[in-house]
This record gives C-alpha cells, structure tokens and sequence, in this order.
C-alpha cells in the first residue's frame, strides 16, 4: 500500500489560536465594564458610543463571534486534518477565512459603539456586515467540504459530523435570521414584523447558542477529550443517539424564549415538549465526555488540561439540565426576563466554552511548539481562579434571579403590590452585581495568567511550522453498502448523504414552527385601532434601536395579575404587526414600557433621559444627555417610510408626502408641552440666548433627537388604551 507525506497546516492553527486570545482579552473586559456600570452608572458619562445600551451587543458578539468563534475555526483547522489525514483543502482558502472573519469582528467593533444595531439579538449586525458574515462561512464550509472530499481516512469519526452539521444549520439560521430590507448604507428594516419576527429571532437566537456555542464545541469534546486522556471515547452507540437526537430535537427548542408571550400558544407547547425531550441528548453527550475519562482519574488530578475539559463538560451538564428546566411554564413563569437568565447563560458561556477553549489551548500549544507548558503551577492558579470566578458570577445572579421573581409577584391582603416601585428590586440585589463583578474579575485575570504562560511556553518551544505526516491514499470507495456494514457505518464515509440528512433533520422543526406563523393570518388577529408610526414616531424608534434601550427595557407584559398590575392590559399579538423589528427585549433591568405612552410627562421623559437620577432616585440608568443635546437628522424619514410599504406597513403616497411637515408639527407640539416647565423654560431661554450672544450655531428643542424619543415613548400602547375607551363609551 502506497503511503504518501503530506504537512499538516499549523499556521493556520497557530493564527486562530492568537486571535481567540486576543479577542477573548477585549470581550471579557467590555463585559467587565458593564459589570462595574450596574454600580456606577455613569461610569463613562456623556460618551455616547461608551454607554451601557451600545456596549453590550458589543459584549455579547466579541465573546460569541470573537472569542467563540476563532477557538472553533482553531480546533477545527486542527482536528479536521488530523482525522481526515490530509492537509486542508486550500490554504488560500484558509487565510480568507481567517482575514475575513477578523475583518468582521473589526467593523462589528467599529459599528455597535457608533450605535448601528438591528436591535436582534446575538444578529444586531447590519446588513453589510451580515452578507460578509455568510461569505465567510461559505469560504469555511467550502474549505471543509473539500478537505472531507480529498481525505485518506475512510470513515468520518463523530467530530466531523458535529462539524458538518454545525457549518449547515449556522447558515441556514443566519440567512433566514438576517432578511432585512436595507434603507441606507448602514440600516435595515427586518423583513418579518412582531409575532413573527420574534418567532424567526429566537428560532435563531437558542439555535446559535445549539449550533454555534455547542454542537462544534461538542465536535471539539469528542476530539481533545480522547487525545488529552489518551483514552477512545466512551462509548460509540452513544454518540451516534447523541448526534442525531440532537440535532433533530435542539431545532424546535426556540419558542420556549417566548413563553406567555403573544407567540401562538400551540408554537409555545411545541417549544415546551421538545426542550424538555433535549436533556436526554444533552446529558448523553455529557455522560460519553465525562466516562471517557474513567481510569484516567488519577492524570485528571494532575492534568490542567483535564481538569479545565471536566469543569467544561460538566458546565454543559449543568446548563443543558437547566434550560429544560426553564422551558417548563411555571419554571419560566419565575426566571424569564430576570437574572436567572444570565446566571443559566454565563455557566454555560464561562464553563463549556471558556474551559474548553483553555484546556485545548492549553493541549496545543505546547505540542505545536515541541514543548512543554512554561508553568503548570500557573496553569493550575488559572483553573483554580476561573473556577473560583464562575462560581462566584453565577451564584449571586441566581438569588438576584430569585429575589427579582419574587418581589415582582408580591401582593399585600388588599391585592395591591408590595413593592410597587420597580426601583425597590433594583436596590435590594445590588449587593449581587457587586459579587458579579468580583467574580467576572477573578475570571478575567485567570485568562491574562493563560496568555502570561502561553507566552513563555512558545518563546521556550520551536517556531509553529507545517507539520510533517504520512498516510496510505485512500482507496475507492464502495457505493453501496457491503456485506455486514451497518447503514451507519456505510452513512460514515458518505459525506454528501450525511451532510443532506443532517440539513433535512434540523430544517424539519424549523418550517413546522415558522411556515405556519408566517403564513397563516389567524395566527396574528388584527386590531383595528392599531395604527402605523407616525414619521417622528418611527425616527424615535429608530434612536430607541440605536441606544440599545431594548437591552434593558422590556414592551411585552406578560399576562400575570402582578404583570397587569404593574404595567397595564398584557399584551396582544396585534399590537406588534408594524413593528420592524420587534423590541419585546430578553431581560428587565428596568421596568417593562410597553404602556409607557401617556404615562409621564414630556418634561418627565426629557429630564429622565438627563438625569435619570433626577426623576428616579436609585436608579442605575446611564444619563443619554447627547440625545438632549444632538440635533436630529430626519433627512432619510421618506426612504424610511418607503422600506416600510415595501414591508406591508400601509403608510399612504399622501402620508410619505407630508412626512416632513407632520415631524414638524409634532415636533413643535412637544416643544410647547416642554415649555409647561418653568426650570425648563428658563434653562433653554438662556442657553438660547448664550448662544446667540456668543455667535453659535443654536439648535431649536424641536429639531433635537430627544424630542423624537418622547414622541416614540409617548405612542407606545396607546393603541390599545384608544381601543378599551372607545369600548366603554359604546357600552356606556
């Protein structure tokens, strides 16, 4: 049998690896300072692109995309040539995959602070950078596919199929997800309005942490985990029921993120069983990682390496019993929109992916550098600290979780609210984001100890160079199935089957799920009172995007007597179906505003946006004072407006029109409300007056951004409140 050298690409390796370190510095840190921001609001005041509403998107893409995603494309690049026995595919390839998606994460870091967001989470990136992002990938899963088509291995171990399935469904999820109509260079309407783009949003959102956090980390475990303890994986059947369920199952889990929402109750159910049906594949994968390791218990003892990829894997344990857990109605009922959810995120973002990623870094570096470790002591410090750090991150944001729940719920003997003031739980779990943030520091000071080592380690080893190797060519493949080969051994050295039925199994859940709400109208019941924004109303919107108010701001009550009672009526499918996008938020860090409009004054929302300190004594909300003071550029409300008829919202020729006037004529409506405040009149009097005497440019109240933003605040659930009077008069 001929056997052929061949090199195996460690460049390609090497730079993914330097990348995730770098990138995994800045994400942590900016999710650090958010972490302080809970304490000192005004940590970074008046510097817009500094705010707390523009830097967590940040947050969330440079872990997910940056930190994530570079150990993914490393380990991957690692094990793919490994198991397959053949360099990549093209290295050409390779390096456009690398200077792409590093290019990506540049322009997302340049333009979430600028405040250029769809608002959707974990998908705020706009429209440019959206078509880069499924360029890129395609470049990936083309460099993949090849590698799999020119391979000297026969068969694909488990790691491949984790491989395959996650490239599919990432770009099946991430087209569908980012249908946006664009307005300008830098900003786009979502395709899909309220009830249906949230559906489509999460549909996305649970199966980009399923495909993009998990399954290729899985891939990762079924690789790194066998080769650190120098043991086969546990068990073979267990990883095949492991794959297929799944992926098969992890698809339709979606709508338990919008549970009590205005989401069809039959796509709610839906959600509901088949999250609950995902803990068997999850907790098998767990148990074929964690039995992998028996016998082996004494090198975990002594092992950084192994003791980093325990703690992994038993952090996906936790997290994928937990989110089950939460998909359950009464368990929901309590966790959703509180700090439950970031403790249940984070155990699984700071424990699966974090250790993971460091225990394979951990593995690769000393052996593409023909080394050892520089220090296992400081390996074992980090382990120790980051342990230390995610324990004390997630405990206090489970009890913040707890008491959020059930200060919100409590009634006294005559059904009033205990704690009618939302700022009253605010105040009673600040103690716990103090222990975040000792916890997020801990953690953070762990990962520069790791690079601290790493450094040392490849300063001490051998320059990263190609890595000589050799295999026997694979010979023809048999078509069919031979005498004896089961359907999934033969399924094994068939990439293309394979790759079709995986797509066929994770698209199977999505059209159930997403067909139906999109296309059947009774899913969505009118409401005839509901009417389209008017121009000023979407330009306020629009800065509502920009400043990630959605972020912390929740515009969905639930209907719970404490929801109803706290906010007003709970909310109806119909009131969203001219929302692009829909802002029904994920997390309450303030109250929900869906009932906001006519609440407070225009004078109240002005200074609030100030000083929110001034009108809400306690609060942790950043002063937005730039919005006071920008002037408002409504020069694009037509191409606005335009991409909304283009969406189904039934703004008239007459209505585009006279957009410009009607922004004026309630611009100004504003302005005269502001001037029923005396402080107000005679701050702005002045400063008018300054100006002029001083020769500067002065802009009028009504022609700033702030004005807008009260318009919006103003309109929402108004709707609705038109409604209920006009049927009390009638039946009066």
């Amino acid at each position: 049998m001929e056997v052929q050298q061949f090199y195996y690409d460690n460049k390609i390796v090497k730079k993914f690896l330097y990348a995730t370190m770098v990138w995994g510095i800045v994400g942590m840190s900016v999710g650090l300072l958010l972490a302080f921001m809970f304490m000192f609001p005004n940590l970074t005041d008046g510097i817009s692109w500094l705010s707390f509403g523009r830097l967590r998107p940040l947050h969330t893409n440079a872990v997910i995309f940056a930190f994530v995603g570079n150990a993914i494309f490393a380990g991957v690049y690692y094990s793919m040539q490994r198991l397959l026995k053949t360099r990549m595919f093209s290295d050409a390839l390779s390096n456009v995959n690398f200077w792409g998606w590093q290019l990506i994460i540049v322009a997302a870091a340049i333009t979430l602070p600028l405040g250029f967001t769809t608002s959707k989470e974990y998908a705020e990136l706009e429209w440019p950078i959206d078509i880069a992002i499924a360029i890129i990938w395609v470049v990936f899963g083309w460099n993949m596919i090849g590698t799999i088509l020119k391979r000297r291995q026969r068969h694909l171990y488990v790691a491949i199929w984790f491989y395959l399935a996650t490239f599919v469904t990432v770009a099946v999820l991430h087209i569908f997800n980012s249908l946006e109509l664009p307005v300008s260079g830098l900003k786009s309407y979502s395709v899909y309005a309220g009830v249906q783009d949230a559906l489509v949003q999460w549909w996305y959102g649970h199966n980009a942490v399923a495909f993009f956090l998990t399954t290729p980390f899985l891939g990762l475990m079924y690789y790194f985990v066998p080769k650190a303890a120098n043991r086969p994986i546990y068990s073979y059947r267990l990883s095949i029921v492991h794959f297929w369920s799944l992926i098969f199952i992890y698809i339709w889990a979606g709508p338990h993120h919008l549970l009590y929402s205005s989401l069809p109750d039959w796509a709610q159910n839906l959600g509901v069983a088949f999250s609950v049906m995902l803990i068997a594949p999850s907790w098998g994968g767990m148990i074929n990682g964690l039995l992998t390791l028996r016998g082996a218990w004494d090198k975990v003892r002594t092992d950084p390496v192994l003791k980093f990829m325990v703690v992994a894997i038993t952090g996906y344990g936790m997290a994928t019993f937990e989110g089950p857990m939460l998909s359950l109605k009464n368990v929901n009922a309590i966790a959703h929109f509180s700090d439950w959810i970031i403790a249940h995120v984070h155990v699984g973002a700071l424990a699966w992916n974090g250790f993971l990623t460091f225990g394979m870094i951990y593995w690769l570096v000393p052996k593409m550098t023909k080394t050892k470790l520089h220090s296992l002591s400081l390996a074992n410090f980090h382990f120790w600290i980051g342990t230390l750090g995610i324990v004390l991150y997630a405990l206090p944001m489970y009890v913040a979780g707890f008491t959020q729940a059930l200060m919100w719920k409590d009634f006294n003997p005559d059904g009033t609210l205990v704690y009618g003031n939302f700022l009253e739980t605010v105040n009673e779990i600040m103690p716990m984001y103090w222990m975040r943030a000792i916890g997020g520091s801990m953690y953070i000071i762990g990962a520069c100890v790791m690079i601290y080592n790493v450094v040392l380690t490849i300063k001490a080893g051998s320059i990263i160079e190609d890595e000589l190797a050799e295999a026997p060519a694979l010979t023809k493949v048999s078509k069919r199935r031979t005498a004896g080969e089961t359907f999934h051994t033969w399924l094994e050295r068939k990439p293309i089957q394979l790759t079709i039925l995986a797509t066929i199994a994770i698209l199977i859940g999505g059209i159930i799920q997403i067909v139906p709400t999109i296309l059947v109208k009774s899913n969505i019941p009118t409401i005839t009172s509901v009417k389209p924004y008017t121009p000023l109303e979407l330009e306020g919107r629009d800065l509502y995007i920009r400043e990630g108010c959605v972020g912390c701001h929740s515009q969905m009550v639930r209907p719970f007597r404490s929801e109803v009672e706290r906010y007003g009526e709970y909310a109806k499918a119909g009131e969203f179906v001219y929302d692009h996008p829909f802002l029904w938020g994920s997390k309450r860090t303030g109250p929900d505003l869906l009932r906001v409009g006519g609440k407070y004054s225009d004078n109240w929302h002005l200074n609030h946006m100030y000083d929110p300190q001034s009108t809400s004594s306690g609060s942790i909300m950043p002063a937005y004072q730039w919005l006071v003071r920008n002037e408002h550029d409504r020069s694009g409300i037509k191409a606005k407006m335009e991409a909304m008829v283009s969406l189904g919202v039934p703004y008239t020729d007459e209505d585009i029109a006279n957009a410009e006037q009607s922004m004026a004529q309630q611009a100004e409506q504003i302005e005269k409300n502001l001037y029923t405040d005396p402080d107000f009149a005679a701050t702005y009097e002045a400063d008018k007056k300054y100006a002029q005497e001083n020769g500067e440019d002065f802009v009028e109240m009504r022609d700033r951004e702030i004005v807008a933003l009260i318009a919006y605040l103003q309109r929402l659930g108004t709707d609705i409140k038109i409604k209920e009077t006009d049927e009390l008069l009638s039946n009066n």
